[in-house]
């Protein structure tokens, strides 16, 4: 991991969308995604975690080129080809499509019930031009369909023939038509039951290693986090707050948001029900962020400072990084901070 080079590049990534106003001054807009930086390593398994509405999705999108870039720097750098996102176009726009795929969070919405399993699969392919007839398609549809545990014969029925966890492999065996090198889950596994997830992550897994793919991994469930990803960004509001290595966020973490989060995930143990830490309110409107930190009308350690100052991500050694004014005071009085 350490001597592996970055993938994907973004340095104060921000999406914003501009709402209709009133004829008489600014129009609102909603600042989806403000001044991200993240380096996702290749053949990694990176995590954004964060509740609903806090901007994963639209950073992912936005990584895609699906959704719009209003500022920042993205860069694609596979060692094949470099691509500055915000600036390709045409035929360099068209190959980046086949290298960055999407796997949906919805696997009964995703797929279109008119089409066959084998054409659901071979679409990619046929769209982007990738094969020469349709014999050479059909044989890479049937490759990528053994790798995601679908036969022949799953092939020629319609997607209302299938569970949720099969056709959940079909829209990752179409994501994987194509030959991508990065690959944005997208809550791929939440609407699944949890025996189901566990296959669907475990799969996953496996091909990430046999095809050696990197990873953008969206989720709001910190447990299906902590099972298959190397490297943890949490997001609040569009911003990160805090990145850091799976094993040091949850043994250390030093946001009170991300341990917030933490507390939440269910436990067997008796004696741990009961510990989450109830955060009072709502995540504050995009369109209208409060002042200073983000997070400051939520935290139940906010101060002065953090409702006048926005603070900037601090390196916290071993590839630790948070945006909190005071975690170094918070890691010596709060117990649980320290792990």
């Amino acid at each position: 991991m350490s001597e592996a080079k970055p993938l994907i590049t973004t340095r104060n990534l921000s999406v914003h969308y501009p709402l209709r106003g009133s004829l008489f001054g600014p129009k609102p807009v909603v600042q989806a995604v403000e001044n991200v930086s993240i380096d996702i390593l290749k053949g990694s398994f990176f995590g954004l975690v964060g509740e609903s509405g806090s901007g994963k999705t639209t950073l992912g999108r936005a990584l895609l080129r699906a959704a719009p870039i209003t500022k920042g720097k993205v860069v694609y750098d596979d060692g094949e080809v470099r691509y500055d996102l915000p600036e390709i176009e045409g035929r360099e726009l068209k190959d980046y499509r086949s290298r960055a795929q999407l796997i949906f969070q919805d696997p009964y919405a995703a797929l279109s019930p008119r089409m066959t399993v084998r054409d659901i699969i071979a679409e990619p392919l046929e769209v982007m031009g990738l094969t020469k007839n349709r014999a050479e398609t059909d044989e890479r549809v049937r490759e990528i369909a053994a790798k995601c545990r679908l036969n022949l014969e799953h092939l020629r029925r319609f997607p209302h023939a299938f569970s949720g966890g099969q056709r959940q492999r079909i829209s990752i065996a179409r994501a994987l038509v194509s030959s991508p090198r990065f690959v944005v889950a997208d809550e791929s596994v939440a609407a699944l039951d949890v025996s189901i997830q566990a296959d669907v992550l475990n799969l996953l897994k496996a091909i990430q290693q046999e095809m050696g793919l990197t990873f953008l991994f969206i989720s709001h469930d910190l447990s299906v986090v902590a099972h298959i990803c190397d490297y943890v960004a949490v997001m609040y509001l569009g911003r990160l707050v805090e990145t850091a290595p799976t094993r040091t966020l949850f043994s250390t973490p030093r946001h009170p948001y991300t341990r917030a989060l933490l507390s939440a995930i269910p436990s067997l143990d008796p004696d741990d029900r009961g510990k989450a830490q109830k955060l009072e309110g709502e995540i504050p409107s995009p369109t209208n962020p409060p002042p200073g930190c983000k997070f400051q009308s939520r935290c139940p350690f906010a101060v002065d400072i953090c409702r006048k100052q926005e603070p900037e991500l601090e390196h916290a050694g071993d590839g630790h990084e948070v945006s909190c004014h005071r975690w170094k005071e918070l890691m010596e009085t709060e117990p649980m901070m320290a792990g």
